[in-house]
Parts: structure tokens; C-alpha cells; sequence
């Protein structure tokens, strides 16, 4: 009789192929790990591709504190022509000659969107607007506005300026570009703003997620990879990674595991600190804490 393998229990990283959904991933994901405790942090559009991070088991109750985290992106930006999704998934919607597009004029649209921003997320958006998705409210034939919301672009760098002509004849111009931004950035709305800077349109023509937090390429896998063996990071290497590390000894350890708030270092520079991860003197995950009024308040606990 053929022995089961534990369930794991812990972060899985993989490189989402094209084409897929977030959540076409998590599926795939709970059939190679036999467990229904899959989920995600950050969705990822079918187009694109790259890190796209799983909990499995208990480390689902880390992810909604991981999505918070920086995100790193590799892609290519059409300037030229617009389309309904601000992708290249969406049907083209208008055409412009680009071919006066200088590259100081790129550079200064890029300026423009650079550092703290406030940023109007694509109409085709799992986004929800009075508690309806913003695509079903476009499929639904709706007019509707969504409101900017503040992100922060770190970098937004062009690596190439590539002129080229579109299948319908219009001179248009692709960009290599890089962007490293905070969690619910949209990339599209991006290059969607910058065509619209430039006045030719823009839309985004493919995109690769190179890092989330501190996860990047380097430790994703692809699902066959997964399947053919299964990577997991486990749940007390994960927090240790993405969180600040709090050692606490065994008595204070029982008393987090009781759900007792205990007296928190706090940092002089900021005054409160974000997320931590709490360990027992032999090195257990005891649970994620944050400091709420000079104590340490639960988060999830592990232990």
C-alpha cells in the first residue's frame, strides 16, 4: 500500500504561465498539494506571467499581510494605440501615428508618473465599485467613474525605445520598461496614462512579475515543476523573511499563545511598528503580532 504524504503546510511560489488566472492557479495548486487550504496573495492578470505567491495549509493566514508588500514588474508598453482593457487582451479602441514621439518626451511622461501618484485603475478590473466588479459593470454596458486611489511608483525605468508598425499601418512605438511599485498598482493603467500623456495612447503589451516582497524568480517554479515536486517554503521561514523578527522567551511565548497582549518594543523613528513575527526560544513560529498601544496585538496565531 502506497504510504500519503503529509499535506504541506507553508508558502509556494510559482511562475504563472500566460493565460492563466489567479485563481486557474490556486485550482491547479490544491489538485498537487490535496488540500482545499490554498490561496493567494495579489492577483496576477491572465496575461501576465511571473511570481505569484501561494499559502498552503496554515500559511493562508499570512497572505492578506503579504499582499501589502512592493512588487517588482518587467513589460513592454505599445505607445500608439489604445484598447478597451489597456491591454493587449482588449479590442483596440483608437490609432495614432507615434512616430513623433521623442524619447525626452517619454522621459518626462514617465517623471510624471513617478513617486506618489494618484492613479484611476483600469474599467475591465476585478475592482469593486459600490460592491459590484468594475468588468461586470462594463460587460453590463454601465457608465461609471472609479476613483484614483494613491500607489507609489519607486522606479519606473525605459530600457529600450523600439519604433514599429502596427497590423493596421500605424506607426507606433513599443518600451522595455521596469517598474517597481506598491501593492494595487495597476501596470496597464501605467501605460495607458503615459500614451495618454504623450497624446497617442498607450496600452500594455505584456508583463512578467520578477519579485512580490521579498519572494522573486529566483524562488518561484512552474506548475509542472510543482507537480513533478513540490516546493514549499515553510511557514516559520516564510515569516522570518517577509517580517520583522521578534525572540521572545518561553514564558512570554505561552502567554502570546493564550492570546495575552504583552508589553511590544516599539521603534523611536516611526513610533509603531508593522507586522512581526514572533519566535520561542527554540525557534517556533508563535504567531504574527503588531503593536497596538505599546502592547502586541494577534494577528494569527501559529504556535
Amino acid at each position: 500500500m502506497t504510504q500519503q504524504l503529509p499535506t504541506p503546510d507553508g508558502l509556494v511560489i510559482v511562475d504563472k504561465p500566460s493565460g492563466f488566472t489567479s485563481h486557474d492557479v490556486v485550482a491547479k495548486m490544491r489538485g498537487i498539494a490535496r488540500t482545499r487550504r490554498v490561496g493567494h496573495a495579489g492577483t496576477l492578470d491572465p496575461m501576465a506571467t511571473g511570481v505569484l505567491v501561494l499559502g498552503v495549509e496554515r500559511a493562508t493566514k499570512l497572505l492578506g499581510h503579504l499582499a501589502l508588500t512592493e512588487k517588482e514588474y518587467l513589460g513592454t508598453i505599445r505607445l500608439g494605440q489604445d484598447t478597451v482593457t489597456d491591454d493587449a487582451e482588449g479590442e483596440i479602441t483608437s490609432s495614432t501615428d507615434a512616430s513623433g514621439v521623442t524619447r525626452e518626451g517619454i522621459d518626462a511622461g514617465v517623471a510624471v508618473l513617478s513617486g506618489a501618484i494618484m492613479q484611476v485603475p483600469s474599467k475591465v478590473s476585478a475592482i469593486k465599485i459600490d460592491g459590484k466588479r468594475s468588468y461586470a459593470r462594463v460587460r453590463g454596458g454601465e457608465d461609471f467613474e472609479i476613483p484614483a486611489r494613491p500607489v507609489t511608483i519607486s522606479s519606473f525605468q525605459v530600457y529600450d525605445v523600439r519604433p514599429d508598425v502596427a497590423e493596421d499601418g500605424t506607426p507606433v512605438v513599443d518600451l522595455v520598461v521596469s517598474v517597481v511599485c506598491s501593492s494595487g498598482t495597476y501596470i496597464r493603467a501605467l501605460a495607458r496614462d503615459l500614451g495618454a500623456g504623450l497624446g497617442v495612447g498607450g496600452h500594455l503589451t505584456a508583463l512578467r512579475r520578477t519579485r512580490v516582497g521579498p519572494y522573486g524568480l529566483d524562488e518561484a517554479r512552474t506548475l509542472d515543476q510543482h507537480q513533478e515536486r513540490l516546493t514549499v517554503m515553510p511557514v516559520a521561514d516564510a515569516a522570518a523573511t517577509a517580517f520583522a523578527r521578534w525572540d521572545v522567551d518561553e514564558k512570554r511565548a505561552k502567554l502570546l499563545l493564550n492570546g495575552v497582549r504583552l508589553d511590544m518594543p516599539v521603534r523611536r523613528d516611526s513610533g509603531r511598528l508593522g507586522p512581526v513575527a514572533a519566535f520561542g526560544p527554540d525557534g517556533r513560529f508563535l504567531a504574527l503580532v503588531e503593536e497596538q498601544g505599546g502592547k502586541a496585538k494577534s494577528l494569527a496565531v501559529f504556535g
